[in-house]
This record gives C-alpha cells, structure tokens and sequence, in this order.
C-alpha cells in the first residue's frame, strides 16, 4: 500500500484556493448586507443642524416638554400650556433605529394641546420620536424615545 505525498507547491495552492474562497464568501455576503442610513440626506441637515440646536434650546425653555405617552390605541403628544389657543405647524417623526422600513411621519394636527398618532399606523418596534414644530414665529425641537410592544 502506498501512501500519496502531497508536495509543497500543491499544499500551497490548496491555501491559496482557500483564502480565494473565503474572500469570495466574505465579499458575496457582505454585499447581501441592508445598512440603513440615519437620513438620506445627511450632509444637508448637517449643514442646518445649528438650526436644530437653537430650536431645542427654545424648547428647553418652556415650562414643560412635550409629553408623550403610549396607550391601548393611541400614542398621545401634550403640548406644554403656553401653546393653548395656538397654531401649530410643524412634522413628528418616528424614527426606528432598527429598520427604516419603519420609519413614519405625520403633520402637527393639534385638537385641546393634544395630538393623537393611532398605533395601527406605527408598527411594535422602539422608536425615537423627532418633535420639529413652530408656534409664533419661533422653532421648537425635541427628540423622545418611546418603545411600542
């Protein structure tokens, strides 16, 4: 019975067959990969993020933040009391760090301080909520998180 000898050079191909093989599975699933922006468009609202610091020390000011809480049906935004009887303009964002797939935004539709998001419209994910609104000229910023399970 004779026993086969593999020599050197072909020891070494097989090596280097393996390392093409391991690249190539690195690179295939690697290209398969989802990576998620925060924003498409990124470098524009970095440009305007001063924007976005001076509207949050607007709303540090207030007496109150905007409250946010969660029910059966409903996710509930109370706009602090010095905005009674105001026009309120402006976009809540629900933002999911997870998946932007579930990302969702809606219009400022105040009724008695209040606005209501119904929870059919939001899937069960944890979300950051990105409160940008206007009232009397001035800009106002706040960020929430808030976890829907």
């Amino acid at each position: 019975m004779t026993t086969m000898k593999i020599g050197w050079g072909t020891r070494i191909a097989f090596l280097y067959g393996g390392f093409v093989v391991l690249i190539a599975t690195l690179v295939i699933g690697s290209m398969r990969q989802n990576y998620d922006l925060v924003s498409k468009d990124y470098y524009q609202q970095e440009l305007e993020y001063q924007k976005t610091i001076d509207a949050g020390k607007n709303q540090a000011a207030l007496s109150s933040p905007v409250y946010v809480q969660a029910n059966e049906s409903n996710v509930v935004l109370k706009f602090p009391t010095e905005f009674t009887g105001k026009s309120l303009s402006g976009k809540v964002y629900f933002y999911s760090p997870v998946n932007a797939t579930l990302d969702k935004s809606f219009d400022i539709a105040v009724s008695a301080n209040s606005m209501y998001v119904s929870r059919n419209e939001l899937s069960k994910a944890s979300y950051k909520i990105k409160i940008n609104w206007q009232a009397d000229g001035k800009d106002y910023y706040q960020e929430s998180a808030i976890n829907l399970q």
